[in-house]
């Protein structure tokens, strides 16, 4: 009878601990939409694990830096638990996702905490480049990305600012160095991606660039 007893006290502990974690549960990604810091910090005081994934298995500062809620972000980056190098199923990171959507002051953040700007396939700088932001741009190449990183089909940062990009980060990333002759798996350059977009002034800026790199013929 106190075996049994002991073991109905257990359960019943158990019970009410699973229950208040999923309310924590609810409660953290409901701050997260909300944008409410103080909420998650509360819940971080707690003992609620900032690492913890939704259904999606996307972490709350990747949530918070997708929706640009910043003061999620912030409340979670203060948090010395909440890993920073944490990966989405198609392998983003929060560094990722801040350089896509122009937030530099919370890249050089995560930069700081340690935040891997060399991360293999897609890196930070193939997102910066994508979002046409030159000063996050700068910031990567400051922080020793390598300019002509080739994501898994060997796209390159100046290949998605061609396409995607501003005509200021092409030329930045040009000037930087980037090399306007690499080949992606399917055989394109950095000119077949601004054709494909019909961006006829990165065109011209990348064209110039391998004309100038070209040995002058003697006449």
């Amino acid at each position: 009878m106190r075996n049994y007893l002991r073991f109905a006290a257990i359960a019943i502990i158990s019970i009410g601990f699973s229950a208040a974690n999923a309310g924590s549960y609810e409660d953290f990604f409901t701050a997260i939409k909300r944008d409410d810091g103080n909420a998650i910090t509360a819940l971080l005081n707690r003992g609620f694990d900032p690492n913890t994934p939704n259904p999606e298995r996307l972490d709350g500062l990747y949530l918070a830096l997708r929706e640009s809620n910043m003061k999620a972000a912030q409340a979670l980056m203060d948090w010395p638990k909440t890993n920073v190098e944490s990966r989405t199923p198609q392998d983003e990171s929060p560094l990722m996702i801040a350089a896509l959507r122009g937030h530099i002051e919370v890249a050089r953040r995560l930069i700081a905490l340690g935040a891997d700007v060399n991360k293999p396939g897609w890196t930070p700088l193939h997102y910066a480049a994508t979002s046409g932001h030159v000063p996050l741009i700068d910031l990567m190449l400051e922080h020793h990305a390598y300019i002509d990183a080739e994501s898994p089909n060997g796209t390159t940062p100046l290949m998605m600012a061609a396409q995607y990009g501003s005509t200021e980060a092409v030329k930045f990333l040009l000037d930087a160095g980037a090399d306007p002759t690499v080949k992606n798996q399917l055989g394109m350059t950095a000119v077949d991606f601004a054709q494909r977009a019909s961006r006829p002034d990165a065109i011209a800026l990348i064209t110039a660039k391998i004309r100038a790199g070209q040995p002058k013929g003697k006449w």
